[in-house]
């Protein structure tokens, strides 16, 4: 299922791929741009009757205190039973707090406190989705000093609690090493290589912290994926085998084809894995 890499879609490239058809091994949707648009939502139908399709939640926050939107969780059950995807993932992170619903997808500390909270919120979101659940590792900024765990032990713990799968974000677990201080490959060694479901790759900025006096990586989806995390997703198709593995781009898009070269060389370098055979240099 899934051997070749897949690509978001994304509204602006939404008509394009009706008409064309183009060979992409499957696509990634955020839910939450078809629910509130019905044409786009007609054409995604249109879509799933040839292409695989993986949805992406951005609103289930299931880190949030008070509690999570089970309305926009039966609007999204509406979709998937639909669409039927083959794959349904979110964020570890929080968005909303008492129906109000934040631009951004903000960090949590690691306790026991907040491992309770999202073990309860992600069975609820399973029973409520009907279906597994993937959980996305976040980018990260800083660390909270109230942490009792390491993120790489709290979504372990996570795993053995719940059940669920992981979401592992190639880029971010660069751009989290790089703004944090720590060994990235040190952090996929430490992650349950049969718990990942599906792997992430997508651009990033380099910006300055002005607070900070230092530059900061920020995860932006609206660049080329760098050399860095190419050299990293190969370390991790090595950790964990080839997975099904999405080309993420969110702003500045380029053409459709441009994602597709991309998501060509995922693919070439998951192949490359499965055989042991040396990886592409970049």
């Amino acid at each position: 299922m899934l051997s070749r890499a897949g690509v978001g879609l994304r509204l602006p490239h939404l008509s394009e791929v009706v008409a064309t058809r183009p060979p992409a091994g499957w696509l990634e949707i955020h839910p939450e741009n078809f629910l509130a648009n019905p044409h786009a939502f007609e054409l995604l139908l249109q879509l799933a009757g040839d292409y695989p399709i993986s949805v992406h939640t951005v609103g289930v926050s299931i880190g949030s205190a008070s509690g999570v939107d089970w309305a926009h969780v039966a609007r999204i059950r509406e979709l998937i039973d639909l669409v039927n995807p083959v794959l349904v993932s979110g964020h570890l992170a929080w968005s909303t707090h008492r129906g109000e619903y934040l631009n951004d997808l903000l960090p949590l500390p690691y306790d026991d406190e907040t491992l309770d909270l999202l073990a309860m919120h992600l069975h609820q979101v399973q029973d409520g989705l009907g279906r597994p659940f993937l959980v996305e590792n976040p980018s990260s900024y800083f660390g909270f000093g109230t942490s009792t765990m390491t993120e790489v032990e709290f979504l372990g713990e996570l795993v053995r609690r719940t059940g669920c799968r992981l979401l592992c974000d190639v880029s971010n677990v660069y751009v989290s090493s790089e703004n944090l201080g720590y060994d990235a490959r040190a952090y996929l060694d430490g992650l349950p290589a049969e718990a990942i479901g599906e792997l992430h790759l997508g651009g990033f900025q380099s910006e300055d912290d002005p607070d900070a006096g230092t530059r900061v990586l920020v995860d932006t989806h609206d660049t080329a994926i760098a050399d860095e995390a190419w050299r990293l997703y190969t370390y991790a198709l090595r950790r964990f085998g080839p997975k099904p593995t999405l080309i993420e781009w969110d702003d500045d898009l380029p053409s459709f084809a441009d994602l597709l070269d991309e998501a060509t060389l995922a693919s070439v370098l998951a192949r490359q894995a499965a055989q042991g055979a040396p990886h592409v240099a970049r």
